[in-house]
């Protein structure tokens, strides 16, 4: 963790840090010793893990931030005094319908919180990054970015902008004193990715992962992300894809009998 004795610890923001990949990713960086700033929808939620957080002696704050609004993102940037690593992990899949019978309020939501969240936050934070001399910018895509399989148009359309939106990026920050780090995980199992995705359907969302040894988890994924931005500051992890080993590609997943 990069720290100075002026400044204190260095700050690293969340998004999506109410559950899953985004709070295990709060967790382990808050242990890593930065400054977690935890952004999300569900205040109860984000203070929930701040409390938790604080009472081990970790720093941690909860702001209540909807990253598809661009004002309410650009007024959270205004109220920063510092932000060293930006990590974009909100995002989500709505519907599994073919493109013949999908919902365009679907794809555009997609695209909203995957995409523009992703764009509104990078644009507000890149002062800050850039003033830091060694900031980071983290993507969490998925390995939707860059295949499609039926069911999944929508969701692999918004990660495959997110997945062009790392790799513009990266050559436009040439030069200046940013990383930008693309993790793309392929199977994981949380407590909502699914049943979101399904609409509720608690039974379809645990199909998804029936039969599977050992899909991977939210923490293996912060795993990586803490890994990639604690490299040494001239390391870049441009791309890092995960997958359980019981995958194989997209549609290629071994299941027990």
């Amino acid at each position: 963790m990069r720290e100075s004795p002026e400044n204190g610890p260095a700050t690293a923001l969340i998004t999506g840090a109410g559950s899953g990949i985004g709070a295990a990713t709060a967790v382990r960086l808050a242990n890593e010793g930065y400054r977690v700033l935890l952004v999300g929808r569900r205040i109860d939620r984000l203070e929930f893990l701040v409390r938790q957080l604080v009472a081990e002696g970790r720093q941690a704050e909860a702001l209540l931030v909807d990253v598809t609004d661009e004002a309410a993102v650009k007024a959270m940037a205004g109220n920063l005094d510092r932000c060293d690593v930006l990590i974009n992990n909100a995002g989500g899949a709505f519907g599994t319908e073919p493109i013949s019978d999908a919902l365009p309020s679907d794809w555009r939501a997609m695209y909203e919180v995957n995409v523009l969240g992703a764009l509104h936050m990078t644009q507000a934070l890149l002062p800050y990054l850039i003033a830091s001399g060694d900031g980071t910018i983290v993507i969490v895509s998925s390995t939707a970015s860059f295949t499609v399989y039926e069911g999944g148009g929508g969701y692999s359309a918004a990660k495959h902008g997110e997945r062009v939106l790392a790799a513009t990026l990266r050559l436009e920050l040439c030069g200046e004193p940013v990383r930008v780090i693309d993790i793309a995980p392929g199977m994981v199992h949380t407590e909502e990715f699914s049943l979101n995705r399904y609409r509720g359907d608690a039974e379809q969302a645990a199909a998804v992962y029936a039969g599977v040894d050992h899909p991977l988890v939210a923490d293996d994924v912060a795993d990586a992300i803490a890994w990639a931005i604690t490299r040494p500051s001239y390391v870049n992890v441009d791309l890092l894809v995960l997958r359980p080993r019981a995958q194989a590609a997209q549609h290629k997943v071994h299941r027990r009998p």
